[in-house]
């Protein structure tokens, strides 16, 4: 029996994914002008275990997931694969990345960094095979508490990098550039990269004129208290958006 093609193409998303997601970090590290959050936080620990810094990256992360025990955070297979390959990526990519003392070359790997990251984590995420461990953490956090997610995040990068530093971790130009850009970068990339499932409930503004769409789709479940559903409905349960615009012109003129 084949495999779908939407399932190799998620699959290898994922697998590119978490791989550039390592190179992402040694660049920052190689750079040698602050590292992100995690990262600070993993230099740190360098300095105390006799291990390497993808090998410390994996353990850091199986710590964050006995976190999502409490938080009921589900495990996907994105997110093993993105604990155990993303630490391989990185110390593979400490041995091919050479180390540079001159200033515009350690300006360029974090540039570089900074980008393909955003590209790694659109990837990687577009593939939505699950969430890596620091997302899911972020977004436990967030359901639990209640707090919007840039105070959970913020919360949760600025902890660590105190940590790190306290640590040994570099902190630094690079830390500050890395917070602040990642997040439009990752935005970008994550929406090129997004993969439709058959299970996923389209937009209603996205069908054709003469498609039928169900009666329930048409307003949002949460809302139908203060905004009934204005719109006729078929024998077949189903509306088209021709039909749903000239009745709301109707109801606009009469």
């Amino acid at each position: 029996m084949k495999l779908p093609v939407l399932f190799w193409r998620r699959t290898i998303q994922l697998l590119v994914g978490c791989s550039v997601l390592g190179f992402s970090s040694a660049f920052l590290v190689r750079g040698n002008l602050g590292s992100a959050s995690w990262d600070v936080l993993t230099q740190g620990i360098t300095y105390y275990l006799p291990l390497s810094f993808g090998v410390i990256g994996i353990l850091t992360s199986f710590v964050v997931l006995l976190l999502w025990i409490p938080l009921k955070q589900r495990l996907g297979v994105g997110t093993v694969v993105n604990v155990v390959l993303v630490g391989v990526a990185v110390d593979f990519a400490f041995t091919v990345i050479p180390v540079t003392e001159e200033l515009w070359l350690r300006i360029l790997y974090v540039a570089f960094g900074i980008f393909i990251g955003g590209v790694a984590t659109g990837l990687y995420i577009g593939a939505r095979f699950g969430a890596g461990p620091r997302d899911g953490l972020m977004t436990g956090l967030n359901r639990v508490t209640g707090l919007p997610i840039w105070i959970v995040r913020t919360a949760i990068e600025v902890s660590v990098v105190i940590v790190g530093w306290l640590l040994g971790g570099v902190v630094g130009a690079s830390t500050v550039a890395f917070a602040v850009l990642i997040g439009p970068v990752c935005q970008y990339f994550m929406r090129v990269f997004h993969i439709e499932l058959p299970g996923d409930k389209p937009d209603v503004e996205d069908y054709d004129p003469e498609e039928p769409i169900l009666a329930h789709d048409a307003v949002d479940s949460e809302s139908v208290a203060d905004h009934p559903p204005v719109v006729p409905i078929t024998a077949k349960g189903g509306i088209t958006r021709r039909r749903r615009t000239r009745f709301a012109a109707k109801q606009r003129n009469g």
